[in-house]
């Protein structure tokens, strides 16, 4: 048992440094070929190897290109990694003993290695390198968006969310940063419409809810695959601002999601992905005190099925059950002297972020809600050094994101504008590098956003 571990360790990493190593571009599929490629995967603890084939969709030579660089030797793990062309002529001869040439495997040996394990190796890949693996070739693309792969990924653990965010420089795109590798990523989803600006409101299982400024249209996509949904038109129109929360019926996407927005004077329509309508319109009972002042500056937090929303006036949280259909509100007393106040969760715990500001020093705060008490308890604070940075300045702060006990927060001020996320588990601040344009050197403005997690088999 331990060597098949060890085997199935070894392949999971050497797949990562094939798919790393290059990769045919999404907009040129790969040629199909006569002869047939097999990438040969060796393990020189064990006699038996595992063959990567590549022989529907790629030619012997592209095969090549995606285990080295031209001109370059393969070192370290490529060692291991050997290509063997097989023409047509040569599968006459199957006759011959294989140990004539040590690549030389019969086609049959990959064909019996199980679908099941290899889906299984697959979903463990990273994010990033789902798209390398898609453009691989045809039957690879189409591994990804099979229903027994995506019941494979669901059944993993999720992974750390990214932040999908809009600049001041260009409300029509979006800029996507993924903590893990600390970078920004530029995803295009052509479906959205071009002439008007299209916020991200909130997030729910690899699905992204955006709602245009005008308040009229919602719309649904997955950012790295490009699925996309428009919302069918709202049954009445409201003009005010309103807040927007969206969560799972299920496990994942397949089981649908369910969106909600509510407005200032109590309004509010679900929306359900697998009616495809709008229902439960309706208004907040008489038994909360209206009209409901929503901090539209916070973004609702969803934990299981439940939403909750914060308050200003009184101060509190208001929440709502997306099963049973029930409202109810909290009245909680905010900390004194704390500003932009956002609400965040951690492990099905509600969080306060706000500043902390005293004469002329202020600081990022994070505060937890006990349970018992229903009272805000200071648990952890930006590092001191890092507050120093905004002694005397007029600081504001915007959460553009929070899933997963990771936030990301926005510090502005005149002379600075500084991204920091916050991990909640292990209480580490980290700076954000800044966002430039693709191929330029020009730093990008956050506006706002959403925090999501990515999924490649995520489907509006």
């Amino acid at each position: 048992m331990e060597e098949e571990l060890a085997m199935l360790k070894q392949f999971i990493g050497q797949l990562q440094e094939l798919l790393h190593n290059g990769s045919h571009p999404p907009s040129s599929p790969p040629s199909s070929s006569s002869s047939s490629s097999f990438i040969v995967l060796h393990n020189p603890h064990y006699h038996n190897r595992w063959c990567l084939p590549f022989t529907e969709e790629t030619s012997a030579d592209d095969s090549c290109d995606i285990l080295m660089a031209p001109g370059k030797k393969p070192g370290g793990i490529f060692n291991m990694l050997e290509t063997v062309k097989r023409s047509r002529k040569d599968k006459k001869n199957q006759g011959k003993s294989s140990t004539e040439a040590d690549g030389n495997m019969d086609q049959e040996i990959w064909q019996e290695f199980p679908h099941d394990l290899f889906e299984s190796v697959v979903s463990r890949l990273p994010i990033p390198k789902f798209f390398q693996f898609r453009a691989v070739c045809r039957k690879w693309n189409a591994l990804i968006d099979s229903d027994s792969f995506s019941r494979c990924c669901t059944d993993l653990p999720q992974t750390i969310p990214w932040f999908y965010t809009i600049t001041h420089e260009n409300v029509n795109s979006g800029q996507v940063y993924d903590p893990s590798s600390k970078k920004w990523h530029h995803p295009i989803i052509p479906a959205l419409p071009k002439k008007t600006i299209v916020l991200p409101m909130a997030s729910a299982g690899g699905l992204v809810c955006f709602l245009d400024i005008g308040h009229r249209n919602f719309y649904v996509s997955n950012p790295l695959t490009k699925s996309f949904r428009e919302l069918p038109a709202r049954s009445f129109k409201v003009w005010s601002r309103v807040a927007v929360g969206m969560t799972l019926n299920g496990n994942s996407t397949s089981d649908g999601y369910k969106v909600l927005w509510v407005g200032c004077e109590g309004e509010y329509e679900v929306y359900d992905s697998l009616s495809n309508v709008w229902t439960k319109r309706g208004t907040i009972p008489s038994n909360i005190k209206l009209p409901v002042l929503l901090n539209f500056k916070s973004q609702p937090v969803a934990i299981q099925s439940t939403l909750y929303f914060m308050l200003t006036d009184p101060e509190g949280i208001l929440s709502y059950d997306m099963v049973s259909g029930k409202w109810k509100q909290y009245v909680i007393p905010g900390p004194p002297d704390l500003s932009d106040l956002t609400l965040a969760e951690c492990g099905e715990r509600l969080m306060l972020v706000g500043l902390l500001t005293k004469n002329a020093a202020t600081c990022v705060c994070i505060w937890e809600l006990q349970k018992m008490t229903l009272l805000w308890k200071e648990v952890d604070r930006m590092p001191n050094i890092w507050c120093l940075e905004f002694y005397g300045k007029h600081v504001r702060m915007n959460c553009l994101g929070n899933k997963g006990c990771l936030m990301m927060l926005s510090l502005r001020s005149r002379q600075m504008n500084r991204l920091i996320t916050y991990n909640a588990v292990t209480r580490e601040w980290s700076k954000v590098p800044g966002c430039t344009v693709p191929r330029g050197r020009k730093r990008l403005w956050i506006a706002c956003g959403t925090a999501f997690h990515p999924s490649p088999t995520a489907r509006a």
